[in-house]
């Protein structure tokens, strides 16, 4: 098996392993606590402490350890929101944001706070001038990702830092997905991260305050972590987390050159080997090891499978793979295809022979997964043509309402139109972005009586 999900979990490092079982001995005991056991376990906890404050670029007294980087998010919105209060209750976050961040966002506007969400181009990248004009007197944090956890693109941190800086608001930035490759650059204010995205064991996250950001904890508090991660430290876990970060950032530099030349060359040779593929992400400004992908008539789900039986863990944000049936909020912020979606994200060690392999598996697997879908080829032509058609494609599921479309464009004459019905939430998306695919004019929507009406008009 080879696996290509580091950006959901990269594999434990061998350091951190080796951290871990030899702190199992040692680090057990209370460090708040005077007796020798304590002391060991508190000199455990300093030592990471220190480690990783110099990994991030800040003071070790401004490091909180947590139980995950979810929480340590979730911790520093409402954390900063709340010691800010008196500014106001505004916040400002990036269309593609984790979920996370997301979540925070929502609650604080549940609790009566404004949010600004900023949007980015077809590469997922914000402009900093867009925050900029989002700033308002009231606005308490801003908060933009290192880089994208979907697509890989890397955010302008440090300028949108100087621009909320100027404007005297905090900015939290979460770093997840980058801080295994260096630190973060710019004037942030708070930053979070995740152990197991960098080879640390789960249960791990990271909290970094500024000095000078104020701060007030919602919720129970205790004597712990500064006040602002409540309960027992698990100290094996964050010291395994420590080794394995400084151990990753020693072999950054040569991995990252290495992972980046393995993605370039799926970012390359994907589009010629698999017809009707949409790269997505910045195709420079984006992290060593992850290239993101879209395949117009492909179930995201089953090519995940097809994948999964050759020997491949990959991720998707088609809408096929998700509970809720809704594309990927970073694919549609974005405003490209989600249908067929396929993320590889490579951890540090990937062997050049499991790409190759990836390279020579992959168009099989979508051929085999069109096929069974009944996607239309080249080939397919009209006998009659209409100035209009109809497509009822609802009750239809990703891909299929833009497969129907795709049977039937030929089927009118140049300028003619085809309506296509979908209640799918995917279409909205991907109806568009088969268009600019196709060079075929989206004329827009309009409410049916029945789910969503897509007009599509032939131009050629």
């Amino acid at each position: 098996m080879a696996y290509f999900d580091a950006a959901s979990a990269a594999p434990l490092h061998p350091v951190a392993r080796q951290a871990l079982l030899a702190s199992l001995d040692e680090g057990w005991a209370d460090p708040a606590r005077l007796y020798r056991e304590g002391r060991r376990a508190r000199m455990l906890l300093d030592a990471a402490r220190e480690a990783v404050a110099e990994a991030v670029g800040c003071r070790a007294d401004e490091v909180v350890f947590t139980s995950s980087g979810t929480r340590a998010v979730h911790a520093g919105v409402s954390g900063v929101l709340a010691g800010r209060r008196r500014v106001g209750r505004h916040l400002i976050v990036s269309s593609v944001e984790h979920s996370s961040v997301l979540h925070s966002a929502e609650a604080h506007e549940a609790d009566g706070g404004t949010m600004t969400r900023v949007a980015v181009d077809r590469s997922g990248a914000v402009d900093p001038a867009s925050y900029a004009v989002a700033l308002r007197p009231d606005t308490a944090l801003a908060c933009l990702q290192s880089a994208n956890h979907e697509v890989g693109t890397v955010q302008p941190v440090a300028e949108v830092a100087e621009v909320c800086r100027a404007a005297g608001v905090p900015l939290l930035v979460d770093a997840a997905q980058s801080l295994g490759w260096g630190p973060v650059a710019g004037g942030w204010s708070v930053l979070a991260g995740s152990a197991h995205k960098w080879g640390g064991p789960s249960g791990v996250g990271l909290l970094v305050v500024r000095k000078g950001v104020r701060f007030a904890v919602r919720g129970p508090a205790d004597e712990r972590e500064s006040g602002r991660a409540a309960g027992f430290e698990n100290i094996p876990a964050i010291v395994a987390a420590a080794a394995s970060l400084r151990a990753v950032r020693a072999e950054a530099d040569r991995e990252a050159e290495r992972l980046r030349e393995l993605t370039e060359r799926i970012r390359a040779r994907v589009p010629r080997l698999v017809p009707d593929v949409e790269v997505v992400g910045d195709p420079e400004r984006r992290l060593p090891g992850v290239v993101t992908f879209s395949c117009l008539y492909v179930d995201g789900e089953a090519l995940l499978h097809e994948l999964d039986r050759a020997g491949f863990s990959v991720s998707s944000g088609s809408s096929c793979t998700s509970s809720t049936l809704t594309p990927s909020h970073v694919l549609k912020a974005m405003g490209v295809l989600s249908e067929g979606n396929v993320r590889v994200s490579l951890p540090p060690g990937t062997a050049e022979e499991d790409v190759e392999r990836f390279l020579q598996v992959l168009p099989g697997a979508v051929a085999g997964v069109r096929e069974k879908l009944g996607a239309p080829t080249p080939a397919v032509a009209a006998a009659v043509q209409r100035d209009e058609l109809v497509v009822d494609a609802l009750g239809k599921r990703c891909p299929i309402p833009v497969i129907e479309l795709a049977k039937v464009i030929g089927d009118v004459p140049v300028g003619g139109t085809v309506r296509v019905l979908s209640d799918d939430e995917a279409a909205r998306l991907d109806i568009p972005a088969w268009c600019e695919m196709r060079g075929q004019e989206y004329v827009g929507e309009e409410q049916a009586e029945k789910g969503t009406a897509y007009l599509v008009r032939r131009t050629g």
